[in-house]
């Protein structure tokens, strides 16, 4: 049996070092799981390193859970689950705080909470109860967004080494860059996401073919006026 310490200091230093790639995700999930039996020690290093970490990793934690509720799902072990259900509130308090200082992280958020309600793993009752409070944080969120912007050398805000996210936290320039790296990267694997292709390769053909309107016969009028200019252009050119 392995060491309960060892066991909670591992998967501690696995959330510490999540980034924007879903292998470490993934990684740390399937560590989780492997430990099943220590979940509610787990859960509990889940919600400590939440409130502990920057908002960077906190932001990385959160879609950490996602990965997490799923792969439990699948392999029919709904402890972790439940537990998230039941601390969903201090999640999302830790990781956009109602002071502000974590007002970048309500878009990871609000894409998180949207893929927990379609897994089923929260109600749509409760999304909408979150989403009513982070709907009075989203002006904190125009404060903040030039922390993750460039800043033009006119702009009246401060340096990017220290620029304000809120009037008690900083976020120095390292952290910037590696914030916008880690949402580049995101975006990335969002955007393969979504092009993605089944095995058969006909899922986009189908869908196509399904919303498309049915030829009649001014289409095929259309297609027959345009041929005839086709073929006089092409006699035109080889006379």
């Amino acid at each position: 049996m392995a060491d309960p310490f060892e066991v909670r200091m591992r998967f501690t230093s696995q959330l510490q070092h999540l980034n924007a790639s879903a292998n470490s995700s993934q990684k740390a999930a399937h560590y989780a799981l492997k430990y099943r039996d220590m979940d509610e020690d787990l859960h509990s290093c889940i919600l400590e390193q939440l409130e502990r970490n920057s908002m960077n990793n906190r932001a990385n934690i959160m879609y950490f859970i996602e990965h997490l509720c799923d792969m439990a799902q699948r392999e029919n072990h709904l402890d972790f689950v439940r537990m998230m259900q039941r601390d969903i509130l201090r999640v999302v308090d830790a990781v956009a705080p109602s002071d502000g200082s974590g007002a970048a992280n309500v878009k990871v958020v609000r894409r998180v909470l949207a893929g927990l309600q379609q897994k089923s793993v929260l109600l749509p009752d409760t999304v909408l109860e979150i989403e009513a409070g982070l709907a009075e944080r989203d002006d904190l969120t125009k404060d903040t967004h030039s922390a993750l912007s460039p800043i033009s050398p006119n702009s009246q805000h401060p340096p990017p080494d220290v620029v304000t996210a809120h009037p008690a936290k900083r976020l120095d320039k390292r952290q910037i860059e590696q914030r916008i790296e880690e949402d580049r990267e995101r975006h990335k694997r969002l955007r393969e996401s979504i092009w993605a292709v089944g095995e058969d390769g006909d899922g986009e053909f189908e869908r196509l073919w399904e919303e498309a309107s049915e030829i009649g016969e001014d289409d095929w009028g259309v297609a027959e006026e345009d041929a005839v200019e086709r073929r006089v252009a092409g006699e035109v050119e080889l006379g």
